[in-house]
């Protein structure tokens, strides 16, 4: 390690937040009283509105989400920055037709519809898809941070990224989600301040808004994209792929009622948008940005946020944009690595391992699957390359297989095993055909794609989905109720 390269400004304001979050998380785990899988789990049910709202923003404004913003904008312009406004309305269609349901039948986690309906081993298959997409969210908020922290305060990459999920792991072990909501209620504040506040600096070295804007818009940035049949299909699998979220589904049924779950999420939708804000011009001001003056001659869009911050800034901005890099990084790690966690032990340990296992002993295997959790997400981040990519592939997996899950468990009386296991292998065949080059999966299936570069056009994404809704509803119909092993009629 080059010791000369160190910011320890940076490193001294990043360790005093870190140890400030721990120390915030385990005091409130034991104001909160989070005795038990209940208390560990879902804060006993008694998430208090107000908190409720701000630890779903927080979960959703993550490192992925802002330096994915601000990379998308510099890169393919405003028109390709869907994730604020996609997430968004995700939040509002959840709070108008999923969070009330989930919280009226009472549910323990996301993967409780399923087990109620088809039973707890279609439950654990379907919690595959479902660890994917929060390790692949949780690896792409580590990346993003551990970027930052090298181009800012010269930390190396991989070293940020053990440090940060270290910590985050400690104070979730210790806590439980009622110790991950209050240290959310700070991280937020922290996000909204020091990314503002960078913004503001940040577009004045700019030459102004005008100016700012002047340049962006003749850099070719503002264009429409040239198809927008692969642009609807990225923006239908972030507003309906971001509901199928057991880091969503965790805080509404954590709420006291069906109604506070209707209202976090609708209020979350707003205030998540709202915090994009900061990103979307940070990424315009680094397009208008001449790099080459500044000593940057060719810049990574994946590094456009922390090089805005070390260089469009003042040393103390920058430092207070870390910050909040950092706290929107805990804030949604802590989140990610409790749901996997709890749907793990909820959902397959309980139900298939240990039936007759305590609320006391539920607890600890929460913390264990914890710790196995946060190094998988871990492992992952050191080893990506686009923190877009990588948060857009989460949504795949919960997008194509588990969204038409979702709905057939919940509104689909007739829904059954079969249906839903021929459904599930629909969508994975049909989304895994397509390719995946960040996995190195060669595409299998000859949808549609443009001459020359290869990229697909076909809403392959969207084509899975619909698919797989259409064979779960068809085949539940064909083989009929008698293989249904659930009870959920109240669904």
């Amino acid at each position: 390690m080059d010791f000369s390269r160190i910011n320890w400004g940076a490193v001294s304001v990043i360790a005093a937040l870190y140890l400030f979050l721990y120390i915030l998380g385990t005091r409130a785990a034991r104001r909160g009283k989070a005795e038990g899988f209940a208390g560990m789990a879902l804060a006993s049910r008694r998430l208090p509105l107000g908190v409720g709202v701000i630890t779903m923003t927080a979960t959703w404004v993550g490192g992925g989400y802002l330096n994915g913003t601000a990379e998308a904008t510099y890169g393919g312009g405003l028109w390709q920055a869907q994730a604020p406004w996609g997430y968004a309305l995700s939040l509002v269609v959840g709070g108008l037709w999923f969070a009330p349901t989930m919280r009226r039948l009472g549910f323990t986690t996301m993967l409780d519809p399923f087990e109620a309906r088809y039973g707890a081993d279609v439950a654990a298959c379907l919690y595959l898809p479902a660890l994917m997409g929060e390790l692949f969210w949780t690896a792409a908020i580590l990346a993003a941070l551990g970027a930052t922290f090298e181009v800012i305060a010269g930390i190396p990459f991989g070293l940020a990224v053990l440090l940060s999920a270290g910590v985050a792991m400690a104070y979730t072990v210790r806590s439980g989600l009622w110790g991950v909501a209050v240290t959310d209620v700070v991280q937020m504040g922290l996000v909204f301040i020091g990314l503002s506040l960078a913004m503001v600096v940040a577009v004045g070295k700019g030459g102004g808004p005008d100016a700012v804007w002047v340049a962006y818009a003749s850099s070719g940035a503002g264009r429409p994209p040239s198809s927008w049949i692969p642009w609807g299909d990225s923006a239908l699998l972030l507003v309906f792929g971001g509901i199928p979220w057991h880091v969503y589904f965790q805080r509404v049924l954590a709420t006291k009622s069906p109604s506070d779950a209707r209202r976090l999420s609708l209020w979350a939708g707003g205030l998540s948008l709202l915090a994009a804000v900061p990103a979307l011009v940070i990424g315009v001001v680094g397009r208008a940005t001449d790099w080459g003056a500044l000593g940057v001659p060719a810049l990574d869009a994946t590094m456009v946020l922390p090089l805005v911050l070390l260089h469009l800034t003042t040393p103390v901005v920058a430092m207070l944009g870390l910050g909040a890099l950092a706290a929107a990084v805990m804030s949604s790690v802590d989140s990610s690595i409790l749901s996997a966690s709890s749907m793990a032990t909820w959902n397959i340990y309980r139900p298939l391992v240990r039936p007759q296992a305590s609320s006391v002993e539920l607890k600890r295997m929460v913390r264990r699957v914890i710790v196995i959790v946060s190094c998988g997400a871990t492992i992952i981040a050191l080893n990506v390359h686009s923190v877009y990519a990588l948060w857009f592939l989460c949504s795949d997996f919960v997008y194509c297989i588990l969204f038409p899950q979702l709905v057939c468990a919940l509104y689909d009386r007739r829904a059954n095993r079969v249906g839903a296991l021929a459904g599930y292998g629909v969508s994975l065949i049909l989304r895994l055909g397509a390719g995946e080059p960040l996995l190195g999966i060669p595409g299998l299936i000859p949808y549609a794609a443009e001459q020359g570069t290869g990229a697909i056009w076909f809403p392959f994404r969207t084509f899975a989905m619909l698919a797989g809704l259409t064979v779960i509803v068809t085949v539940s119909r064909l083989i009929g109720v008698g293989s249904r092993t659930g009870t959920c009629d109240d669904c």
